[in-house]
């Protein structure tokens, strides 16, 4: 292994910048994709959130980076600073970004970005001042540990890009299938065209869309708008039981433990966007913790939703877990399914939002949940409903464990093939 500093195997190293808010003509009608640290911290960004115009190009001294360009988060709140992504078509940044052209007669840019990877304390430690940003020297003065060869840095980031590349067919596959579910939620309870026998006047999987055959719809006082006959009007309390968390007193080393109770935060939700289920968070809960914050268990299927801290994340429990006091979830014991309260609830999501309450910051209680208005349908067409997406679910559920199995696996060989333990032949 050789160290050299990264500016000594890279073209160019430098943030990016943002055009002026108050100038339309950097922003109107914009091509040019601008990336912020907040999407940051997937391997690879193929596009931005926003976009900016050529004149904001020519008539400023924003820059645009070529593909494969890393791309290092500087400044950011929480976990942002220090996350890196490889951007995979030209595109301009924030001053926020700090962006690296690896030089390819030098070393390989996959290799860099996962020995980055394993910096990424190291590169949050260099921080200063007030707001503990990063600066574009440190970065480019970072040491970069490095095979000798090209050949050899190539071969072991190939070991590493095997696994994320099927991390990242799992990601498209679930993407897809959650879609699959999604879409028929939409169709059967938003659109009420879930399917109908006209003749035995019953739900039934091979009858027709219920409102765009004629089913007949009915004005609900209530909910100020028509629903199909037989169907009522309700709150999100009619799903499940709302049920509350809290937290053991942290000073108490006994309330905590490796292999107990899981105790799920909203930063583990955080960690766990882009996923249906969650087995556990960053830190167990003892018999004794507990015992002493009158924690409750909740069973396999219990719908999560993230209360405050930020409101709106959702995950469906694999096993019985706990919570902290950020949620406010569901557990599934008056004849709904997790499937079905959890597409429910996600569809509320606006509603429950927009009744968010808080001086120092917002936060939803289950008084609010248990009034905001929803359309319940009879269980035998949230059942069918539910014996539709079952096998979908099935799947996605062992897809994303498959995925943790190998980022496990990643990131154990991580470290040893960066450090020169193991070898690639």
């Amino acid at each position: 292994m050789i160290t050299k500093k990264l500016s000594d195997i890279s073209i160019r190293i430098s943030s990016g910048l943002t055009p002026l808010r108050t100038n339309p003509e950097f922003w109107e009608n914009g091509s040019i994709p601008w990336l912020k640290t907040e999407q940051l911290g997937e391997k690879y960004i193929y596009d931005a959130n926003e976009y900016i115009s050529v004149a904001a190009v020519t008539k400023t001294s924003i820059k645009i980076f070529p593909e494969n360009t890393l791309s290092i988060a500087m400044y950011g709140e929480g976990k942002t600073r220090g996350n890196l992504s490889i951007i995979k078509k030209p595109m301009a940044t924030n001053q926020a970004c700090c962006n690296v052209e690896i030089d390819s007669s030098k070393a390989d840019y996959e290799y860099v970005y996962y020995f980055l990877k394993t910096q990424y304390d190291e590169l949050r430690n260099l921080s200063s001042g007030i707001r503990k940003n990063l600066n574009s020297n440190d970065i480019k003065n970072y040491p970069i540990r490095l095979p000798r060869t090209k050949d050899e840095q190539t071969k072991i980031a190939s070991v590493l890009k095997s696994i994320d590349a099927k991390i990242e067919l799992n990601n498209r596959i679930n993407a897809e299938l959650e879609a699959m579910a999604k879409t028929l939620y939409d169709y059967w309870f938003v659109q009420f065209d879930f399917p109908f026998d006209f003749v035995q006047g019953k739900p039934d999987a091979n009858g027709k869309p219920y409102k765009t055959s004629g089913g007949k719809m009915v004005y609900n006082p209530t909910l100020k708008r028509e629903i199909p006959e037989g169907w009522t009007d309700g709150t999100l309390e009619g799903l499940g039981q709302i049920v509350g968390g809290s937290t053991p007193t942290t000073t108490e080393a006994d309330n905590f433990c490796k292999n107990g109770t899981p105790w799920i935060t909203p930063n583990d939700l955080s960690d766990n966007q882009g996923k249906k289920f969650i087995t556990r968070g960053a830190t167990d809960v003892s018999e004794a913790g507990i015992k002493s914050a009158s924690l409750k268990k909740y069973p396999k299927g219990t719908v999560l939703l993230s209360s405050r801290a930020p409101i709106g994340y959702m995950a469906i429990a694999r096993n019985e877990l706990t919570t902290n006091q950020g949620f406010k979830s569901f557990v599934p014991n008056k004849g709904y399914s997790s499937a079905f309260i959890y597409y429910t609830v996600n569809n509320s999501l606006k509603a429950i939002t927009q009744y968010a309450s808080g001086s120092t910051f917002k936060e939803v209680s289950a008084s609010v949940l248990k009034t905001i208005k929803i359309a319940l349908p009879p269980k035998n067409i949230s059942e069918k409903y539910t014996a539709a997406v079952s096998d979908t679910f099935a799947r996605q559920d062992v897809l994303e464990k498959e995925n943790e199995k190998l980022a496990a696996l990643r990131d154990w060989l991580l470290p040893m093939l960066m450090n020169g333990q193991i070898s690639v032949k």
